[in-house]
């Protein structure tokens, strides 16, 4: 039994299809769990309740922690380090593995121009702060418990289906209302975009391949350094609008813009990712599995085909 917590996400979803590779025996848990694949278990759980993620666990071979809380640092905080916790305790009760889907948030950010599996840990975030928390309780408990366990990376990821990212929410749907795209602070620095679909691809590869657990593994990501202003003219290229005008936000716009877009009042303690460059380097995957990413123009044209099939 291979079991997705937090199944009902975008990555959750992608990586269920991908399970089917390996295994017939896939278990989705969530509060309102949706068959992705004809055989799947359903187990609706609040996995944030007592006893819910030892529940969710019991009788499976590997395990896949995707669980997306409410982008707020106070949110991260509060249940973050208790749902590590419970992975792990209940990992090692049933002698399971754990694959556990991560970002860069923990990184220090003078490093981010190059990031690679071993670039120094320093979050200049409160959300990062959480994010080297519970990566550090896993790393722990292999060291010093025995557990098979394994970290996947991905950078900011982009692709069909994935309408609550920044890509999508201030870039592809403005273009597609005639509306300005908008960027952060700086739209001619580089910014590495994962696919959604590599990367779900990757970590259900990551967790059925034996030798590649105790390690943090960067997921497959397009190794042409691109800015934003590159990525947006592809994103308008593809619904045919040529040179689009840019909207900039500076970092003091943020929260006042927090008023009409609550999300963005998270936003100014991430402005490290888009006032230099940030590069994401994948290649310790590449080379090891001989899979390369999707380039950017192929993910960019289904991402938009996706979203203009929906709308």
């Amino acid at each position: 039994m291979q079991t997705i917590l937090g199944a009902n996400g975008n990555i959750g979803k992608l990586l269920a299809k991908e399970l089917t590779r390996y295994t017939d025996k896939i278990r989705l848990v969530s509060r309102n769990p949706v068959r992705v694949n004809e055989s799947d278990e359903l187990l609706a759980l609040d996995l944030t309740q007592p006893g819910a993620v030892d529940r969710a666990v019991e009788g499976s071979d590997v395990v896949y922690l995707v669980v997306g809380f409410e982008y707020k640092a106070k949110v991260w905080e509060q249940l973050w380090p208790a749902m590590m916790r419970d992975t792990l305790d209940a990992c090692l009760k049933y002698n399971a593995k754990l694959v556990f889907f991560d970002n860069v948030y923990m990184y220090d950010k003078d490093h981010i121009s190059q990031l690679t599996e071993h670039s120094p840990v320093n979050p200049p975030s409160r959300k990062g702060a959480v994010r080297k928390m519970i990566a550090e309780m896993l790393l722990e408990a292999v060291r010093t418990k025995g557990l098979k366990a394994l970290i996947a990376r991905s950078a900011d990821f982009y692709g069909p289906d994935t309408g609550n990212n920044f890509v999508t929410q201030m870039v592809l749907k403005n273009l597609s209302a005639g509306k300005k795209p908008m960027w952060f602070v700086g739209p001619d620095i580089k910014h590495s975009f994962t696919y959604i679909p590599d990367a779900a691809r990757a970590t259900a590869l990551l967790g059925n391949t034996p030798d590649a657990y105790g390690q943090v593994w960067h997921l497959p990501t397009d190794s042409r350094p691109v800015n934003g202003r590159q990525f947006i003219s592809m994103i308008a290229a593809e619904l045919g609008i040529t040179e689009p005008a840019l909207s900039i936000l500076p970092k003091w716009m943020l929260f006042p813009l927090g008023f009409f877009i609550p999300v963005m009042k998270e936003m100014p303690e991430m402005m490290y990712q888009y006032d230099r460059n940030y590069f994401f380097d994948s290649s310790k995957f590449t080379g090891r599995f001989g899979i390369p990413a999707t380039p950017y123009e192929d993910g960019v044209k289904a991402t938009c085909l996706a979203y203009r099939e929906k709308a």
